[in-house]
């Protein structure tokens, strides 16, 4: 993608529009017509690039380097007068500008290139910029990431530049924002107040750099702010893939507060890296692993060796649920060939959701230390690809009748929104529950409720159970989407195979359809960076009926394998072998209750987990309400909270989980 040579700083390279030179406030940058992709122009605009020209220039002593900055700096600010032009329009991209030049001046401070003519033309720029954005705070329009960004430029302008008479208001004005918007726009458990995981990275950036310009320059110590800001980070911890990457839940707009390395924008471990150095946190040291060019550039080299000292040690929790944002992690494990689930059951959003997809209940699935089960990501913030890409079917979740559970009413608002409930978040050492609902469908001509229960059995495999309460007929279909560059193969007519063409070691997941669902396969196209899009694998398992529906998938990872069968009286049964274990999943279909391992139920679905020889071992009923059996008292139980029991001296005996907002995995 080429934006000119000599850069045209208001052209849309993919469209080839150019933004009109007016006043930034009569500018509808939201328009594609007027502007093209406002955010590809703007990505550009920001700068970023004059600090990795910094970086070469810093270690080379390269002229060229320098050369171009100079160029470059001076051609933006000739064809970019105050106020003028779409690179006003946001004063957060005013800010994250003023904040690469800064950055980019003390680069080359050194440089015969910047000459005090050149330098007094760029302080008299950061002069307007500061002016630019203390005016135009996004208090009103964009009090999320928008308003923090700006508040870090002022903070920024005001303490590198002190020459300036305003310097001291705009550094006091920007920590005064910073410390209010913390606590409104992060929750107590470290959640981002917008449910979009990206944004939460960004606003982690903010906060790490604020906190280190409060460091380095001898401020006071704020320990509530620094508080929040390591819950910000233990979220992200436990949040992100295995491989260290932002799930795709919400908007990603592919950008970067600052772009100080060379890894993809949606590696979390530079945060991380940095949170470890901060906090001096083990837990975030080792998902921030080796990812450290960030925090050296951040910290410099003499701070930086604090992080040898903060020895990699995984998180004591595996499992872990974080009830004010509604985002729940199954895990059974930290290892590389661990299982990993994320759950989505929180609000929609925040203010007009600007950032939010309809994902509710969504869930993303990790194996072998990747990503396997997707979502959709953004690719546009504008035109009919936006709209696609935020449908519930773009999503690993469920759609009644073709509709998606919120509807959007523009770019960045929306007409209808679903209430999403939690029920149960339960744990044990080998074992999560989660079960939730929302009432996106309640809008039908005949209501329904759409409600999603997750079983992790650590080391086996994860069993998912979409029910569908309503009184008249519909179409359930279940959504799930391959991560890019997986393959699938069928095996038969109710499972597929996942896999990594290009390994030998392939095999990742088995995805199984329980009951009368009609699995089927085809594509879907996936955004992993703002922009961009692929081909992907897609299945979706749909059924139709009256009244209250079941659509079961199994997940299960490689090496295990699974056979399907028909029961005798309407039951499906499938039985997960592996060298460990022969487990026992019987789906009720439509038979009137389950008979399984000597006890019975009506149990939606009863999983019977046994050893190597078949020695039984525990029994989990979901969808229950009641169970008996030999040595087991009848068992009443509201519908849909699970039923867990343990076998022992050939009796079984109730067990419970533990519950709470984190879990052993």
């Amino acid at each position: 993608m080429s934006f000119g040579d000599p850069i045209d700083w208001h052209r849309d390279p993919k469209s080839g529009i150019r933004a009109p030179m007016r006043h930034w406030s009569r500018i509808q940058y939201l328009d594609p017509a007027i502007v093209g992709d406002y955010k590809l122009v703007w990505e550009v605009n920001r700068h970023q690039h004059f600090v990795t020209l910094g970086q070469a220039y810093a270690f080379s002593q390269d002229s060229r380097y320098a050369d171009a900055f100079v160029a470059q700096l001076s051609s933006w600010i000739a064809t970019n007068p105050p106020r003028l032009g779409v690179n006003w329009a946001s004063s957060l991209e005013v800010s994250y500008r003023a904040i690469s030049w800064l950055w980019a001046l003390q680069l080359f401070a050194e440089a015969p290139q910047l000459t005090d003519a050149v330098l007094a033309t760029a302080l008299e720029s950061l002069r307007r910029h500061g002016k630019h954005i203390e005016r135009y705070l996004s208090t009103y329009y964009s009090p999320n990431t928008h308003l923090t960004g700006e508040a870090l430029g002022l903070l920024y302008l005001g303490t590198a530049l002190p020459i300036f008479e305003a310097a001291d208001s705009w550094r006091r004005l920007g920590w005064s924002i910073l410390r209010d918007q913390l606590f409104r726009q992060v929750r107590p458990d470290g959640s981002y107040f917008e449910q979009a995981l990206y944004y939460h990275r960004y606003t982690a950036d903010i906060y790490h750099h604020a906190l280190i310009l409060a460091d380095v320059n001898g401020w006071a110590r704020d320990d509530a702010m620094r508080d929040r800001v390591e819950r910000l980070d233990e979220f992200l911890v436990h949040i992100v893939h295995p491989d260290g990457t932002v799930p795709l839940v919400g908007d990603d707009d592919g950008g970067r507060l600052m772009r100080l390395d060379g890894l993809p924008t949606r590696d979390a471990r530079p945060t991380l890296a940095t949170g470890a150095a901060l906090f001096k946190r083990s837990d975030l040291r080792c998902a921030g692993g080796s990812a450290i060019e960030e925090c050296l550039w951040l910290l410099g080299a003499e701070d930086a060796q604090g992080l040898s000292s903060v020895r990699p040690q995984t998180p004591s929790e595996g499992s872990r649920g974080f009830p004010d944002g509604g985002f729940y992690v199954l895990r059974d494990g930290w290892s590389p060939n661990a299982m990993w689930a994320l759950v989505d059951g929180g609000p929609h959003g925040t203010l007009n959701c600007g950032h939010a997809h309809a994902d509710a209940l969504a869930v993303e699935v990790a194996m072998n230390g990747r990503p396997v089960l997707t979502d959709s990501g953004t690719f546009s913030y504008t035109g009919v690809e936006r709209e696609r890409f935020r449908a519930s079917a773009s999503h690993n979740t469920a759609t009644v009748d073709g509709e998606s559970s919120s509807l959007t009413g523009g770019l960045f608002h929306w007409r209808h929104v679903a209430q999403t409930t939690v029920h149960d978040w339960l744990s044990s050492p080998g074992a999560d529950f989660w079960r939730g609902s929302h009432d996106g469908f309640g809008r039908l001509a005949d209501p329904a409720t759409h409600e999603r229960s997750l079983l992790l059995v650590h080391g086996r495999y994860l069993l998912v159970l979409d029910t569908l309460e309503a009184s008249g007929t519909h179409e359930l279909s279940v959504h799930w989407h391959c991560a890019p560059d997986l393959a699938f193969v069928r095996e038969g007519t109710q499972a597929v195979a996942i896999a990594h063409p290009a390994r030998t070691d392939a095999g990742l997941l088995l995805l199984c359809a329980l009951g009368d669902g009609r699995l089927e396969t085809g594509k879907s196209w996936r955004s992993e960076a703002y922009g961009e899009k692929r081909e992907a694998a897609q299945m979706s398992i749909t059924r139709s009926g009256q009244g209250r529906q079941h659509v079961g998938t199994l997940l299960v990872p490689s090496p295990a394998h699974t056979r399907l069968s028909n029961g005798n009286d309407g039951t499906r049964v499938a039985e997960v072998v592996s060298a460990r274990f022969v487990d026992r999943l019987v789906w009720r279909g439509g038979a009137a209750a389950i008979d399984t391992a000597g006890v019975r139920s009506d149990a939606a679905c009863a999983v019977e987990t046994r050893g190597a020889d078949g020695t039984p071992d525990r029994l989990y009923l979901l969808g229950a309400t009641y169970a008996e059996g030999e040595g087991l008292e009848r068992q009443e139980m509201a519908a849909g909270q699970p039923f867990a029991a343990r076998h022992e001296r050939g009796h079984w005996w109730p067990v419970q989980f533990r519950t709470g907002s984190t879990g052993q995995g």
